[in-house]
């Protein structure tokens, strides 16, 4: 189910968190109602992790992430990188880049399966994400914009791209990252889809603005109607083969 959410009243809730399908970074300095939903939601399969990036609260700009690995940027401190390693999994690698576009959150955006990156991002930079994250990468822009991760968001099962993303280019994204896209807005007619809506396999958090049409295609897209956590469906499972024993 796709969830409506605020930060310290602004709705740009993927400016101040990253969500993967096997952790969670929200910015330190919210009000606990704030951590609250990512924990009604989330608590039960993944970490959440309270945190800082290079003493800002800019946690989902400043990094890219997915279930294998998690990028920081240089100028993350030491003490921000050992809290986010110690409380992540162990197979979740972490690792900084030392990239000239320091926003990695802006100029990468990535699946456990797929990355697209900014068409001037360093060769090693695109090495480093190809081996931390275990993805297949491609240089690309989105509607003509190169911060390829800020007008684009999607998961393993779907995504969204910026409201004027061409038929023809829709095709090319979505056959590069072999799920289904569709063009549209957040946060009442936002095209910084990043900024405004953070999602992975069975959870998605959009600003208090986005409309019920805008959620209605969020939640179509990402297939939330009828998924549950993998957590929860092995419970399911579980209880069901007790019943019958």
């Amino acid at each position: 189910m796709a969830v409506r959410h605020q930060y310290e009243n602004s709705n740009d809730i993927g400016v101040f968190a990253k969500l993967t399908n096997s952790y969670c970074l929200t910015a330190m300095g919210g009000s606990e109602n704030f951590y609250s939903v990512f924990q009604d939601e989330l608590a039960s399969d993944i970490p959440i992790v309270k945190t800082s990036i290079a003493g800002t609260r800019l946690v989902g700009r400043m990094t890219v992430g997915n279930k294998h690995g998690l990028l920081l940027p240089s100028s993350v401190s030491d003490q921000e990188a050992l809290h986010i390693r110690n409380s992540l999994p162990d197979e979740v690698i972490v690792q900084r880049v030392d990239e000239r576009l320091s926003a990695l959150g802006n100029c990468i955006s990535c699946n456990d399966y797929v990355a697209l990156i900014h068409p001037d991002v360093d060769e090693e930079t695109e090495e480093i994400v190809a081996d931390v994250l275990g993805v297949e990468v491609f240089r690309q822009t989105i509607a003509g914009n190169t911060l390829v991760g800020s007008y684009c968001t999607f998961s393993n099962r779907g995504g969204i791209v910026h409201p004027l993303t061409t038929i023809q280019d829709l095709d090319e994204l979505s056959s590069l990252l072999q799920v289904p896209l569709v063009a549209g807005t957040v946060n009442r007619g936002s095209d910084v889809i990043s900024a405004g809506l953070v999602a992975n396999d069975w959870a998605a958090f959009c600003g208090f603005d986005t409309t019920s049409t805008e959620l209605q295609v969020i939640e179509n897209i990402f297939k939330m109607k009828d998924v549950k956590s993998s957590s929860a469906v092995a419970n399911l499972r579980t209880s069901l083969v007790d019943a019958l024993v």
